[in-house]
């Protein structure tokens, strides 16, 4: 079953009395990748891992009713970008948190997280990211980590590749500006 194509995969999930079976092929096949789309935005492993469950659950419920003009692979990555931002959202909401704290936070985070390896470098890059607007931050993250293409990220954001290069474009001289700031004080 792993070497069947998503459209093949689609069809048969549908079709079959081996749903069960058929959607462990696709977690299997796009949990680690969704993993980390969704982990760049929230730096929390724990949280990711919420989040991921959240995805994964909406997509298992909305499957049968997945139409077939987008790539399984686009439609999964828009799921996971609305998870995120909702989440995203909803913890704004209950943790409000004063402006400063929020960079205390992450670096405590980053700190704490045995699964982040980076040094000092690639830390202040990672609270740069974080510092950015939710949109931003999504379609940095999708090219410069996942270096995704333009057209893919239209599909999944839903978009045009205009307004995602001047989002892409934006988030970086934002960074630039974060990081010199950090550097010279």
């Amino acid at each position: 079953m792993t070497e069947l194509n998503d459209k093949e995969l689609v069809s048969l999930y549908k079709s079959s009395p081996q749903r069960e079976q058929v959607f462990r092929v696709i977690i299997e096949r796009y949990q680690r990748k969704l993993y980390w789309h969704i982990r760049r935005m929230l730096v929390d492993h724990d949280d990711t891992d919420d989040v991921l469950q959240n995805v994964f659950i909406k997509v298992w419920k909305n499957l049968d009713q997945f139409k077939e003009e987008a790539q399984l692979y686009s439609w999964l990555y828009r799921i996971a970008s609305n998870e995120t931002i909702s989440y995203i959202r909803k913890r704004k909401e209950e943790r409000f948190v004063r402006l400063g704290e929020t960079e205390e936070i992450i670096e405590g985070l980053l700190c704490e997280d045995h699964h982040f390896k980076g040094d000092e470098i690639q830390k202040k890059l990672q609270l740069a990211i974080q510092s950015l607007p939710e949109k931003q931050r999504l379609v940095f993250n999708m090219k410069y980590y996942e270096e995704m293409k333009y057209e893919d990220m239209s599909e999944i954001l839903e978009t045009s590749v205009g307004a995602l290069k001047a989002s892409y474009h934006h988030a970086v001289k934002k960074i630039e500006s974060y990081l010199k700031q950090q550097v010279l004080g």
